[in-house]
């Protein structure tokens, strides 16, 4: 479950956890813009960077994608990874594994144009625990809230992305966090949601991924101003700050990832 497809439709009021401005996205029917989707793991798996091109905004989310491309990841140490496509719009390299600390860059050739974009792989953050508990805000006195536990590392700035399966359906809800205000502190952070409702008997999974600043900012943007209507997201119809280029809808992601699993009673 390490590699999602991410899609966007519609905006939802959600609170900022943080003090990062607001940044407002202008939202509409553009379409036919490339979008690119790229994540690198610590972890010794196939690897994927995914190429397709936008829809109206008010449309469903069927993004056709883009073939024939050329695709590779750099990294600081002189290696070069050639990415093979298959299935269609999917490029793909097997059993490579990112070095925290270590720069990836990306590099996409399409339609005589050529994208780049570069991401420095953090260090990894161990999750500790996933706990649930009833809030006074759930509805039902037998509703569940899921709340991620683990130590922040002092004097470093950190970036976390936790992605939430119940069930095995990945919830719409993107939760984005720093620690400008928890720096060295043991974290209770709450991944409020109203997509699923978990219940006793829920089998909930929670992804951690530390990850860097720009794409922390491309995450939180997401977080502030937009929703998704199906497990993913999210290239939003307008492009959030992004670190490619040139700008064009999407991200790549150097980060690490771990998971943990409870059955809520």
């Amino acid at each position: 479950m390490k590699h999602y497809k991410f899609y966007i439709a519609s905006i939802l009021a959600i609170l900022a956890v943080s003090c990062t401005k607001v940044i407002d996205l202008k939202l509409g029917n553009d379409t036919g813009k490339l979008v690119i989707e790229g994540n690198i793991t610590d972890v010794s798996e196939p690897q994927y960077i995914k190429l397709s091109r936008n829809v109206a905004f008010n449309n469903t989310n069927t993004y056709p994608a883009v073939t024939g491309a050329t695709v590779s990841v750099s990294d600081d140490k002189g290696n070069t990874y050639p990415f093979k496509e298959g299935p269609s719009g999917t490029y793909s390299i097997n059993l490579m594994n990112g070095i925290t600390g270590s720069t990836y860059n990306m590099t996409v050739l399409t339609n005589g144009a050529s994208y780049t974009a570069s991401s420095t792989m953090p260090s990894l953050i161990q999750l500790d625990s996933i706990t649930a508990k009833t809030t006074a805000l759930n509805s039902s006195k037998n509703q569940k809230e899921i709340t991620v536990h683990f130590k922040d590392p002092a004097a470093t700035a950190n970036q976390y992305r936790f992605i939430m399966y119940v069930n095995n359906v990945q919830v719409k809800g993107v939760f984005a966090f720093n620690d400008d205000f928890t720096d060295g502190r043991y974290v209770h952070n709450e991944l409020r949601e109203d997509d699923i409702k978990i219940y006793p008997g829920d089998t909930v999974t929670v992804e951690m991924q530390c990850i860097d600043k720009i794409i922390y900012t491309y995450w939180l943007t997401l977080m502030q101003q937009l929703g998704t209507d199906r497990p993913g997201g999210a290239v939003a119809p307008s492009n959030p700050p992004t670190n490619i280029t040139p700008a064009t809808l999407g991200y790549f992601s150097a980060h690490t990832t771990q998971t943990k699993t409870i059955v809520i009673k």
